[in-house]
């Protein structure tokens, strides 16, 4: 196969990576703008679920499990979705999957107003979380191949880390101005037609999906294990799931923090600030031309994210709060690109797109666990006390990267990773 990268690798090699080289990558637009596109559902997803069901119910208690269903089902499945996609195809995956999440995201509305009981807005949501598709992490798969070798790929996790963080500014504000302007309806089932429209669009370019592995009579190569059998990825998804305690608390306890000091309307600008810092730390990543191994920049990055979290419960003012989140905000989208650029290395491309899924899932999962301590904590301690929860994750995360971070070195150059992937043909890894 011919380079996809428009510089030769030896120029790659010895030039600076930037943004504008990454977005000159030929055939990178075709799955860029489709693929923000049908991620953007993604981030109303849980906002349109609060609203709507906090008014047909009247209880935000039930709307969070709702919501928190949704969540914990996403995370639990989204990794099996990679691993579907690695064997049979982002597009056989996709398909089907957009159909089913925008049918259960519509019965659920239609249950919701309709008065239907908790139990049954449950049974919606795992459908609604289970069928969430894996663009981001499917995007990330298209980069890898077209970035095969390139020092672009730190650039490539960059850019796509701000993407994700941009549609987190963007999602909720849709999703509220839909719900309370139009029907409290309206967030959900727009995010079920973008969902639908904007993932078929992405499915349709077939030319840029990862190419799977086959047999010489052309039929799939059945892979038996999981990426999650390497070490090294065991060892990140902890990391993440530190990550998403910090998402989780932050959201809860800006709130309730807001709420006590008389100042609800701040909520919104206090997290604007924090996702603000992790987009201009992301930026700054990406125009970066990284000497240091990712193993040792990952420690770094999470040692400053857990003592940067372990100061938000100190906070007395909105103003010294705004500023701590903003250097949380900063600390996060180092780690986060580092953690996904670990991938490569550790992960042979058939089983890349499941590897980050784990680590989208982890995220996910840890969120939500942090939204449901941080709530308790708030409700039974002092006003704050949420702020213990992204402190108490990243310490417990940072701990685990201290002790196992030997294993996120990848094989020596010209070894194969083979142990514990199952059946597939040797890939060389740096």
């Amino acid at each position: 196969m011919a380079s996809t990268v428009t510089t030769s690798k030896d120029s790659a090699a010895t030039s600076r990576p930037g943004y504008g080289r990454l977005l000159r990558t030929r055939g990178a637009w075709t799955f860029l703008l489709p693929g923000f596109a049908a991620r953007q559902p993604f981030a109303m997803l849980t906002l349109s679920i609060v609203l709507l069901v906090q008014h047909t119910t009247g209880s935000y208690g039930a709307a969070g499990a709702v919501a928190a269903v949704t969540g914990v089902s996403m995370a639990l499945f989204a990794p099996y979705t990679g691993r579907l996609a690695d064997r049979h195809g982002q597009r056989a995956v996709l398909v089907p999957g957009v159909l089913v999440h925008a049918a259960a995201g519509l019965a659920l509305t239609a249950l919701a107003l309709n008065d239907a009981p908790l139990w049954a807005l449950f049974a919606a949501a795992v459908p609604t979380g289970a069928s969430v598709p894996q663009v981001g992490p499917m995007v990330r798969a298209r980069w890898g191949v077209r970035l095969k070798g390139s020092p672009l790929m730190a650039t490539a996790a960059a850019f796509e880390s701000v993407t994700d963080e941009f549609t987190f500014v963007v999602g909720p504000l849709l999703a509220t101005a839909l719900c309370t302007t139009v029907d409290p309806s309206a967030g959900l089932v727009t995010e079920a037609a973008l969902t639908l429209v904007g993932g078929l669009l992405f499915a349709a370019q077939k030319g840029t999906q990862p190419p799977v592995a086959t047999t010489a009579d052309g039929h799939p190569r059945v892979r038996h294990a999981s990426a999650l059998r390497v070490p090294g990825v065991r060892v990140l998804i902890v990391t993440f799931l530190g990550i998403g305690s910090v998402f989780g608390g932050m959201q809860v306890s800006l709130a309730a923090f807001t709420e006590s000091i008389g100042e609800p309307g701040l909520n919104g600008v206090l997290y604007g600030v924090f996702a603000a810092g992790n987009m201009l730390a992301g930026l700054a990543c990406g125009a970066i031309a990284w000497k240091v191994a990712p193993q040792r920049r990952l420690v770094v990055a999470y040692a400053a994210l857990a003592l940067a979290a372990s100061a938000l419960w100190t906070a007395d003012s909105a103003l010294l709060l705004g500023a701590l989140g903003l250097l949380v905000g900063m600390c996060i989208a180092p780690a986060l690109i580092t953690g996904y650029t670990l991938v490569e290395s550790l992960v042979p491309a058939g089983v890349r797109t499941e590897a980050f899924t784990w680590l989208t899932g982890a995220v996910a999962l840890g969120q939500a666990a942090a939204v449901t301590v941080a709530g308790q904590f708030e409700d039974r301690l002092w006003d704050g006390a949420g702020f213990l929860v992204p402190m108490g994750g990243t310490l417990l995360a940072l701990a685990t990267l201290l002790a196992l971070r030997s294993r996120l070195a990848g094989a020596p150059r010209g070894r194969t990773v083979a142990r514990g992937m199952g059946h597939r043909e040797p890939v060389a890894v740096d």
